[in-house]
């Protein structure tokens, strides 16, 4: 029987001997390659942290003392140890979430997945603690320096320091990561920490010979003793740390569990906050993660767990044709600059960087800062292209309303993963954009249909120069190209007449606006009404905000306008066509098909759009319906 097997609570840790937790990490790791292969997910990160959660749950008393993981993508080895050890189904309908799930676990607090949020919980949570009278129960905040660039994560720092007698641990787990390698002054700063790990060794050394040097040697070992903390901050500058008044303890070798024990136990028992930096090494003992240095396995897909080598490929997806077609902006313009949020490989601006590396910006885990300083690049004469995932975005809302649209500036957004991303979960499905950036003035957004239309409305989007912009694709494979009929106004006839109606008679029954990568969707649904009769007019609007001024006369041609997207439903697309048709006075059935205001469990993308009824059979039925009521209703009349 192995030792994992024999793990159904944190508690069951306490029995092992120091030889048998060493076996049991071996015993981890090799269940995770295995198991996540198999699946998919992020295999990086949980296998760096194997030694740091054992010692977690070995020091603190999970679920009463809480852990708290920022973020949650590294969780695995907690699932593992708090009883979850079926990974067959991880991130599939009915599995395990790929996060924290407090539907999953008593063990799992938050459902944390978006970055640099878990202090401000863990200061929370700790006030509350304190008001409660709950003595004697620490709360644990395990985060790294990839989300230490993120603002959150220093406004709740300020607000952790202000009080010593609240106890706290906040673990720096620091592999050197988030995605890919961290950037940026807070990371170089914990570089310098890495680097040095011998200045204690250094201080004990100094103090010991000068003591035993007659005369002056006590009153120098007290000057030594004296200057230690310049002396750190000169040799390891912790000092930003402790300057807040937070305890620090560290560096600590993040895959000795002995070594972790001891520093968590100090820090548990100090009673107020303090900062236990680890060093841990992302994708351990797997030599395929570590020998991939652009992001040491941090998500993957289906992969051979000898190789580590996808076990299929599939098309090219939306992002790789994003990242293609930014390069040959790159070169035409040199205006043209690159902004990630610590997301250069997955948001596909790697090989712009690789280009032009000098026209790339990497600024941590900081949407906000994104997007304020792309106002600070256009005001400058430069277009910057922002390029985030859509649930990301509204982080940064603020400033494109206020910084960036107010002002009137030329910043293109470019959203991946829009609409439903599946197995995820709640917090990727990037459904809320179309709906929370129509409210912004002089704000321009188009939904491409397929790579031609991407590259096309990429290219119309940064020539655009006096207002923010934004393209949003969807996340995998691409899929074919979706031909245009023609034109009407700035919208691709994809189904039906491009020819105006003889007067007095209709263009077809139904107009139906399709949004995005759902134009395949319409043209099912579209090719169903026809086989019953009922004719279709499929329309692909391109830039869905503003309406395109000749839609409400094209609906006036039909009996209803049907509109799909894949975003959520509430102040969405359809909401803004039903305005503009109010606006026009056209009286017209209209049918809003999206995405329900709802937290979406983790599941493939197909099988979420065939559960809210996106699918091309589930539209021509609604719709079939409606005009039979239609036809009821009017022959009543007659």
């Amino acid at each position: 029987m192995s030792l994992l097997t024999r793990i159904r609570g944190p508690r069951d840790l306490d029995r092992l001997t120091p030889g048998q937790l060493a076996a049991l990490a071996e015993e981890i790791r090799t269940f995770l390659i295995e198991e996540v292969s198999k699946t998919g997910g992020h295999l990086g990160p949980n296998l760096g942290v194997v030694e740091l959660t054992i010692a977690l749950h070995r020091v603190f008393d999970s679920p009463r003392e809480r852990i708290l993981f920022d973020t949650g993508h590294q969780s695995y080895v907690h699932k593992l140890l708090t009883g979850r050890q079926d990974f067959s189904r991880l991130k599939m309908k009915g599995g395990l979430s790929g996060y924290p799930s407090r539907v999953e676990s008593e063990h799992d607090v938050i459902e944390n997945s978006h970055a640099s949020t878990v202090l401000g919980y863990a200061d929370g949570i700790a006030k509350a603690n304190q008001l409660l009278g709950h003595k004697d129960c620490p709360v644990v905040a395990v985060t790294g320096d990839g989300a230490l660039t993120g603002g959150m994560a220093w406004e709740a720092l300020n607000n952790i320091a202000e009080a010593q007698d609240r106890p706290l641990v906040i673990v720096v787990n620091d592999n050197e990561r988030s995605y890919s390698p961290t950037i940026g002054g807070l990371a170089n700063h914990l570089t310098t920490l890495r680097a040095t790990q011998g200045y204690e060794r250094f201080l004990s050394w100094g103090k010991e010979a000068l003591q035993r040097t007659p005369v002056i040697g006590e009153g120098l070992a007290g000057a030594l003793h004296g200057a230690k903390k310049g002396l750190k901050d000169f040799i390891a500058p912790q000092g930003m740390f402790e300057d807040l008044g937070l305890k620090y303890l560290g560096p600590i070798d993040g895959h000795d569990i002995g070594a972790l024990e001891s520093a968590l136990r100090k820090a548990r028992g100090f009673g107020g906050p303090v900062i236990v930096h680890v060093i841990t090494e992302k994708g351990r003992g797997y030599h395929a993660a570590l020998n991939n240095e652009e992001d040491r396995f941090h998500a993957v897909g289906v992969i051979h767990p000898d190789t580590g080598l996808p076990v299929k490929t599939s098309g090219k997806d939306w992002t790789s044709v994003f990242g293609e077609e930014m390069v040959e902006l790159g070169r035409e313009r040199k205006d043209i600059v690159a902004i990630t949020a610590a997301m250069l490989h997955p948001v596909g601006l790697a090989p712009f960087a690789k280009a032009f590396p000098k026209r790339t910006f990497d600024v941590g885990i900081a949407e906000q800062h994104a997007a304020v300083s792309a106002a600070g690049l256009a005001t400058a004469g430069l277009h910057p292209v922002v390029a985030v995932y859509a649930t990301f975005l509204n982080r940064a809302f603020d400033q494109v309303l206020m910084d960036v649209a107010l002002h009137k500036l030329g910043v293109t957004f470019v959203l991946d993963r829009a609409g439903i991303t599946g197995t995820d979960g709640a917090s990727h499905n990037g459904m809320w954009d179309m709906s929370i950036l129509q409210v912004v003035p002089g704000l321009r957004l188009a939904a491409p249909r397929d790579a031609e239309q991407l590259r096309a409305q990429l290219r119309e989007a940064v020539e655009v120069k006096d207002a923010p912009t934004v393209v949003r694709f969807s996340k995998g494979a691409v899929g074919p190209a979706v031909a245009s009929l023609g034109r009407i106004g700035g919208m691709d006839v994809l189904h039906g007449s491009t020819e105006s109606p003889v007067e007095g008679e209709k263009r077809a029954d139904v107009l139906i606006v399709s949004v995005g990568a759902l134009a395949s969707i319409c043209l099912e649904a579209a090719a169903l009404l026809d086989a019953q009769g009922i004719t279709a007019t499929v329309v692909d609007p391109r830039w869905v905000k503003p309406v395109d001024p000749a839609l409400p006369g094209l609906a006036a041609e039909h009996r209803v306008v049907v509109t799909v997207e894949d975003n959520g439903r509430a102040g969405g697309v359809g909401a803004t066509v039903a305005q503009a048709l109010r606006d026009a006075e056209v009286d017209l059935p209209l049918r809003d098909f999206g995405i329900p205001q709802e937290f979406l469990d983790h599941a493939k993308r197909e099988e979420i759009l065939a559960e809210i009824g996106l699918t091309g059979p589930d539209i021509a039925r609604q719709v079939t319906a409606l005009v039979a009521r239609l036809d009821v209703s009017q022959t009543v009349e007659a």
